[in-house]
């Protein structure tokens, strides 16, 4: 198959670049200038064969022709001429087979080059594949992180609605708390409203109580007076003092009703303040 022409022009122009900047000394190897090319190895390896075989092949081929000595002497004898045909022959043996011998060099370093050049590619491709191998661990590697902070980005997600729900549910009991405390103070405002209003009854009774008690001592003045003037006055007054005992009687009666009523009315003040201390 015949090589493309950019890329054997890119191999050619690369071992000439090479074989100058080694000053001409020693002919570059084929995988330098594969590298250099950046071509793959059997196309430089085909093409440095062509290189090489035209930098050795400089010196024109050896030409058989007849001696000057031939010439001049063609009246020698022929077996002079002979030994001179044959010295020719000789040396156009001897320079063809320099000619194998180095092209049969050539081929065994091109050989050897290659060998060598397949041994560096193959070091080449074993690192590259252990490269390669770490890059997928580390790859997976990554993957895995991902997966996993993906998982925990989630959980967070979740955990975050969680916890805005529960702070809602916070907020509308909180709001429920502070509805009830508001209906709790008002009964509070309320129940020191109703003691305010039985205090100032349990005063009006405790005067109507002295007033009645100051009717029931004059009365009763009266009726001692009248009791002392006359024995009459007296029977009368006793049956004054029978209506006025009577009457006192029936006052007791009403101050023991008020005193009980007070008394009721201070007992479920103290029920009142007890029950608004422990709603607040």
């Amino acid at each position: 198959m015949e090589l493309n022409k950019d890329i054997r022009d890119r191999i050619l122009t690369a071992a000439d670049a090479l074989y100058e900047q080694a000053g001409r000394a020693s002919f570059p190897t084929v995988d330098s200038v594969r590298k250099v090319a950046k071509v793959n190895m059997n196309d430089a390896a085909a093409t440095m064969k062509e290189w090489r075989r035209a930098q050795t092949a400089q010196a024109a081929p050896v030409a058989i022709t007849v001696p000057e000595a031939v010439h001049q002497l063609h009246s020698q004898a022929l077996a002079a001429l002979w030994q001179s045909a044959q010295n020719t022959a000789n040396e156009s043996l001897r320079a063809a087979q320099a000619g194998w011998e180095a092209e049969r060099a050539e081929a065994e370093t091109i050989n050897k080059q290659l060998g060598d050049a397949y041994d560096t590619q193959a070091a080449e491709l074993e690192a590259a594949n252990r490269r390669i191998d770490e890059l997928t661990a580390k790859y997976q590697a990554e993957q895995q992180r991902t997966t996993e902070l993906a998982q925990r980005i989630e959980e967070t997600r979740k955990a975050t609605l969680v916890a805005e729900n529960r702070a809602a549910i916070a907020e509308q009991r909180a709001v429920e708390i502070e509805r009830r405390a508001t209906d709790l103070r008002a009964e509070l405002d309320l129940a020191h409203q109703d003691a305010v209003q039985t205090r100032t009854e349990l005063a009006d009774v405790r005067q109507a109580q002295q007033e009645q008690r100051k009717t029931v001592a004059q009365e009763a003045l009266r009726a001692a007076e009248r009791l002392t003037s006359t024995q009459t006055e007296r029977d009368e007054a006793r049956k004054e003092t029978a209506k006025a005992r009577e009457e006192n009687s029936h006052w007791r009666g009403q101050v023991e009703a008020l005193k009980e009523q007070q008394r009721g009315l201070l007992e479920a003040i103290k029920t009142g303040k007890k029950s608004g201390g422990t709603g607040e």
